[in-house]
């Protein structure tokens, strides 16, 4: 019998992907990068026009979307990652063409607009951060954002002056970083994990986000509160599906940043369980939590590896089982653009993070050496063999990543 087959869209594709064809489906993707992994995963794939951090162009994902339903035949639905949450009109007219696995437009509306997320956190008794919508007297101690965006490259310290056009302030609360991730029925939650998120600062972009590890801890009290806040959402907006709360913890102080309303950059980590993690994403999406939690063994770290300068074009590598989003070779990376990303596991998420900025670092050396010092890179990989998961010719990557907004590429 043939899989069946299932219709993706997002910034970056190849994480719903593996996942899809993890739990036995064929996944048709429209994203924006057409890396080489993400290619050889998908039954069909289009690449799409956009910029990360605003998500694909609407005229070019309908018409992918619509060629790749046609080399489908059945999909069963279309599943949605990130580059949406800034437009439940695209939304809307993608649900009328094909039966949407996930969150609602609706949903979406209600958690991605600063002013309606202010105001639904105010009734529920869910500590968030101020937000304004117009410029302060005093910008020291406020953050600027952009609706809808999808990442921390957009966010950076306010200052005087007319805030630009689609931007707010957030005030500024102290804490780490960290995401409750679960799925959801549109009534309640099943908690998956914990995870948390660290920055790479950029040029401009203080708060870009660099990579997740997890599972992680939470204090007690701020777990159970934070899941009853999520949950209290979820019946609030109907929302469904594979989710995450952004939140930034300050011993049992907690504040709740954002809600990502699809599955995201802690897919990777999430999905190591002896049941696929997609399929329990499809039955959320319909109305039915798991009965049983799934658990996870050890850890887990991601990590994007960034450009320190362009590559005018990636050398062909013999990638590592351990590198993902391998852009293909001759592929121009421009300076602070995302090259790849880099998974690694440990007894715990901090030697999982500690086992990813090794790789990373190790993957770095080797793309900035000569195309003939193989060998060098060779040396490299035996070392650093361990625990794995088996996981266009112009690659203009811009900034990307959600999480909690590290004060967030999923």
């Amino acid at each position: 019998m043939t899989a069946a087959a299932v219709l993706i869209a997002a910034q970056s594709g190849r994480a719903l992907a593996a996942a899809a064809r993890r739990a036995g489906y064929r996944p048709f993707v429209a994203d924006l990068f057409g890396d080489e992994d993400t290619r050889a995963l998908a039954a069909g794939y289009r690449r799409v026009p956009g910029r990360l951090g605003a998500g694909p162009g609407p005229q070019g994902v309908e018409a992918a979307l619509a060629a790749l339903a046609a080399e489908a035949g059945d999909a069963i639905g279309l599943v949605l990652g990130s580059g949406f949450e800034g437009a439940p009109g695209l939304m809307r007219r993608l649900a009328g063409r094909h039966a949407l696995l996930g969150a609602s437009p609706t949903a979406v509306a209600g958690l991605k607009d600063p002013g309606r997320f202010a105001a639904l956190c105010r009734r529920l008794a869910i500590p968030h951060p101020e937000i304004a919508p117009a410029p302060v007297p005093d910008p020291e101690g406020w953050l600027i954002k952009r609706r809808g965006a999808s990442g921390g490259g957009h966010i950076r310290p306010a200052g005087p002056g007319r805030l630009p056009p689609g931007a707010y302030l957030q005030r500024r609360v102290p804490g780490t970083p960290r995401s409750l991730n679960a799925l959801a029925d549109g009534r309640g939650i099943s908690i998956l994990a914990v995870t948390e998120q660290w920055a790479a600062p950029g040029p401009g972009r203080p708060f870009r986000y660099a990579g997740a590890a997890g599972p992680s801890g939470l204090p007690p009290g701020v777990r159970e509160a934070a899941g009853q806040a999520l949950a209290a959402l979820v019946a609030a907006t109907g929302l469904r599906g594979l989710v995450s709360a952004d939140l930034l913890v300050e011993g049992e102080a907690w504040w709740l940043l954002e809600i990502n309303p699809r599955p995201g950059a802690t897919l990777d980590l999430l999905d190591r369980g002896p049941a696929p993690l997609f399929e329990a994403h499809l039955a959320a999406a319909r109305g039915r939590l798991p009965e049983h939690r799934p658990s996870l063994q050890g850890a887990a770290a991601t990590e994007i590896l960034y450009a320190d300068a362009p590559i005018p074009a990636v050398p062909p590598l013999d990638w590592p089982d351990w590198a993902m989003d391998r852009p293909p070779a001759g592929s121009r990376v421009e300076r602070g653009a995302p090259i790849c990303t880099v998974i690694a596991e440990g007894a715990d998420a901090g030697e999982a993070r500690r086992a990813v900025a090794l790789r990373g670092a190790a993957l770095r050396a080797r793309l900035e050496e000569p195309a003939d010092a193989g060998l060098a890179f060779a040396s490299h990989r035996s070392i650093l063999e361990g625990r794995t998961r088996d996981p266009s010719p112009e690659r203009e990557r811009g900034e990307g990543g959600d999480g909690a907004e590290l004060n967030p590429r999923r």
